[in-house]
């Protein structure tokens, strides 16, 4: 037993100690600057080390983890601060601004990527990783059409590029359109695209609207589901036969421990004394996640994409931004 913890866990401490190092930089900048927040901080110092020197190989499996389980982590211990009806409610008024954005985002990405002579697939990646859930859309939707890896690349690439461009942006769009913090965690939730951009830019926003987005932002990710569902669906008919999915892989199993923490938090038996702390471990552990994102950047991969899917993607981001705000005060949201 001891044999196989080191196995699977020494692996990952050079990269999470990295992160910690990182995320605890950011901690203390973010107490100078809270209207930055150390989440940002944190993603831009990784970024920046990532530019001068990527870290080597010895790294990567502790960044790999903090960028995703322990952000994954951190968005169950804000679920412990929170109602599971303010969920549902919150999840349920913020369904037109979700579904609006989506069909805009598929039909500006059949338009303009037809315009541009970008292939139907790197097409489809792309709209689905701008739609819903960034790099977790791309790669589920990418099992479902057997995509090509050099359009999956191309698509996490620009994708990722423009969720840093939006933790930049946004909270400063949002302070100079004076917006209330459940307007901007709408915003961010359903038009930022990976969870870990939706978090860094809302809670640097302020912390209201850093929980109304990821609340916002878990309701979109199961969107994953049906979309997926419909183009594995199209290609097994259009082959008459069945194509493996990794269905199991697809369900975003964190929102439903998200889900569940809340249930806990509505029973009673979090102390409300415990909540600030809770929050703090989450904002930290979101700060560390974040490190990870931020070193995990591939310039050259960026650079790799090219201009057209990058200019896609520029277009898709700006549909969204827009078009979630439109759509939001039409409903009156």
């Amino acid at each position: 037993m001891l044999t196989s913890f080191r196995q699977r866990y020494v692996p990952l401490a050079p990269g999470i100690v990295l992160c910690l190092a990182i995320a605890g930089v950011a901690w203390v900048l973010g107490g100078f600057l809270p209207i930055i927040g150390a989440a940002v901080f944190a993603i831009l110092i990784g970024l920046a080390i990532a530019g001068i020197r990527r870290p080597g190989a010895k790294f990567a499996p502790g960044i790999a983890f903090a960028s995703k389980q322990i952000l994954q982590w951190s968005i169950v211990l804000l679920g412990l601060q929170l109602d599971v009806h303010e969920i549902l409610s919150g999840g349920a008024s913020s369904l037109p601004v979700m579904l609006g954005t989506l069909a805009l985002v598929l039909l500006a990405a059949f338009v303009f990527g037809k315009l541009l002579g970008i292939d139907r697939e790197l097409r489809r990646l792309l709209a689905v990783g701008t739609a819903i859930c960034g790099g977790s859309a791309i790669a589920a939707m990418s099992s479902a059409l057997d995509s090509d890896q050099a359009d999956v690349t191309y698509a996490l690439s620009t994708v990722f590029l423009f969720n840093i461009v939006a933790v930049v942006l946004f909270p400063t769009i949002g302070h100079l359109f004076a917006f209330s913090q459940t307007q901007f965690g709408l915003w961010a939730g359903t038009a930022i695209n990976d969870t870990s951009s939706v978090v860094a830019a809302a809670f640097a926003f302020g912390a209201v609207a850093g929980k109304h987005a990821v609340v916002v932002k878990l309701t979109r990710t199961t969107l994953i589901i049906p979309i997926v569902a419909f183009y594995a669906g199209k290609r097994a008919f259009a082959a008459r036969g069945q194509h493996g999915v990794n269905w199991m892989a697809i369900i975003p199993w964190f929102v439903l421990w998200f889900i569940a923490a809340a249930a806990l938090n509505g029973t009673g038996l979090i102390p409300l004394a415990w909540h600030p702390g809770l929050q703090d471990a989450a904002l930290f552990c979101i700060a560390v996640a974040l490190a990870g994102v931020g070193l995990s950047a591939d310039y050259a991969k960026i650079r790799a994409a090219g201009f057209r899917p990058l200019l896609l993607g520029a277009i898709l981001w700006a549909v969204i931004s827009v078009s979630s705000l439109l759509i939001a005060h039409l409903v009156h949201l």
